[in-house]
């Protein structure tokens, strides 16, 4: 039997200075999201998504977007085949 593919992304968030745990803490509440962490260098966090389809990406993508301190984001679309 197939397994459907998963399509799994990675965001890269630029958040504002003293602000990486509250935006981590916010971030790891959000549905379709299986890990979040604290990074050091441009980007200080990473962040992956999992889910069945391009519409679950964008919802995540879109409410991390509008958490307060974030101010960028690049995110990596990539997919796990079953």
């Amino acid at each position: 039997m197939n397994m459907p593919e998963k399509i799994v992304s990675y965001v890269l968030i630029v958040v504002s200075i003293g602000k990486e745990f509250d935006v981590l803490n916010k971030v790891k509440d959000l549905s379709g999201v299986t890990e979040a962490v604290v990074v050091y260098g441009e980007y200080d966090l990473v962040v992956r998504i999992e889910a069945d389809n391009m519409k679950v990406i964008d919802n995540v993508v879109t409410n991390i977007r509008k958490i307060p301190s974030v101010l960028r984001t690049v995110t990596l679309i990539g997919y796990v085949k079953q």
